[in-house]
Formats: C-alpha cells, sequence, structure tokens
C-alpha cells in the first residue's frame, strides 16, 4: 500500500479510499477541492499500486494498515474518511475501530452485505477475466472501460494497475468484500453520509443503506436515480464533491 498525501499536514485530516480495480486517481477533483483547507490522504491499496506489484490478502489487512498509518502520522484523528465501493467497507471498519477518532463518514455504494457464494464465484471469474484480458488490452475491453468503468483520462492508470494484478489478489479481494459487515452501532457522534443509485447492483449498497439507518439513526442517505454503482463519483466527480461539501457543511453548523 501506498499512501498520498496533499495539502498542509496541520490542518484536520481526510482520507479518500478507491474500490476495486480503480486507480487513486479518481480522488483528483477532491483532492484538488479539499486540500485547500485539509490535509488529504490517499491511498493506493495493495493490488491497485502502479510502481510495483503486491497482493491483496484481505479487507480487514487493508484496515489494519490504514489504521497504523493514521496512529503514526495523524494523531490517530481523521475530520473525515470517504470510501467508495470497496473503499466503503474498508471506511466503515476503520470507523468500527476504538483507536481511532473518526467525526464524519461517508460511504458511496458501499457493499456491505454478504453476498451468496455462488454469486461471488461468478464475480471472481468475471473480474480475473477482464484483467487478463485488459494486460492483452483486447480493444473490446478498452472500449468498455472508457462508456462504462472509468472516464478515458484514468485509462493508463488502470492498465498499469491491471498488469501488475493476480489472480489471487482478485480472489482475495472479491472473496472478502462480500463476507459482509457486523453492521453495529457507532459514535453517535459521528455523522454518516450513505449515497447510492438504483441501476444494476446499487440494490445491495440501498438495502445497506437502510439497515445502516436503522442501527445509527444519524446516517442520511442519498439517492441519485437512475446513477448506476460508484457512476456519480467517477464521472461526475464535481457534483460528487459538491454533495459531500454540503453534508460537510451541515455537520459544521
Amino acid at each position: 500500500m501506498i499512501f498520498h498525501t496533499f495539502g498542509d499536514t496541520n490542518n484536520q485530516a481526510i482520507m479518500l479510499i478507491h474500490g476495486v480495480l480503480t486507480p487513486w486517481q479518481i480522488w483528483d477533483d477532491a483532492i484538488r477541492h479539499f486540500s485547500k483547507e485539509y490535509c488529504v490522504i490517499v491511498p493506493a491499496l495493495d493490488a491497485h499500486t502502479e510502481e510495483e506489484q503486491n497482493i491483496f490478502e484481505s479487507i480487514d489487512k487493508e484496515v489494519s494498515l490504514i489504521e497504523e498509518h493514521i496512529i503514526k502520522n495523524h494523531g490517530g484523528k481523521l475530520f473525515m474518511v470517504c470510501g467508495l465501493s470497496m473503499g466503503g467497507l474498508i471506511a466503515a471498519k476503520l470507523a468500527a475501530k476504538s483507536s481511532i477518532k473518526i467525526e464524519a463518514l461517508v460511504l458511496d455504494g458501499a457493499p456491505l452485505k454478504k453476498v451468496p457464494g455462488i454469486a461471488v464465484k461468478i464475480m471472481q471469474n468475471n473480474y480475473i477475466s477482464i484483467i487478463r484480458r485488459s494486460k492483452k488490452r483486447d480493444p473490446e475491453i478498452i472500449e468498455s472501460f472508457k462508456k462504462t468503468f472509468l472516464p478515458p483520462k484514468y485509462l493508463d492508470p488502470y492498465l498499469k494497475i491491471a498488469d501488475n494484478m493476480t489472480d489471487e489478489s482478485i480472489r482475495n479481494m472479491i472473496g472478502s468484500v462480500f463476507k459482509g459487515f457486523d453492521f453495529l452501532s457507532f459514535n453517535p457522534d459521528m455523522k454518516i453520509l450513505f449515497m447510492h443509485g438504483t441501476k444494476g447492483n446499487e440494490s445491495i449498497s440501498r438495502k445497506a443503506a437502510i439497515k445502516l439507518k436503522k442501527i445509527n439513526p444519524q446516517t442520511e442517505i442519498r439517492c441519485y436515480k437512475n446513477y448506476a454503482h460508484a457512476q456519480l463519483a467517477c464521472f461526475e466527480p464535481q457534483k460528487w464533491t459538491n454533495e459531500v461539501e454540503d453534508f460537510m457543511q451541515k455537520i459544521s453548523l
């Protein structure tokens, strides 16, 4: 794992955590916006580093590595942690840690619900196929990437990640993501925003948001009609940033 830090380290810290097969650079707009007033920390998760090949072992290991970094470098405190997709699960697990103080939690399309084993196997095989075809620069996969996964400007960092990605990392990643989250009561003073769309597999996030709010009434749910998984953050980053900024303004009143 590699941590990228932006802004004044003396300011309150914000962490932005990316999702599966997503380069950390998808946070570029948010980094530019929030680093004016905050220290912004953006990890490149294991198996998502362009500089070197490493193995993604489990969600819990990623959480532990981030926890150690926050304690060592930021006094165990974050003003806010934002997680996209798999990053949302990591963020939620971080927020449950008693060793870290987090004032605000933003989850976007977080897959907190457990998924049946057969569905996990199918997803693992699909992702392995995508990565293998990406390594071969399959034109069909490249075009699909630009239209449905990420904007074209992120193609190069994605391909560098794909070149370093192993089948083992994919299996570990998808397997540990869909083990689910032990829903619990967070600190009642911690404000929570759960964002999700309505298309495709966003039904998993929708159900997770409802359950989280039932246990943590301070949760605000924002549903974006006709948006697919991670679409807002990846394809309309300025709008995503404005939504999070609006949430931050509310909690600071």
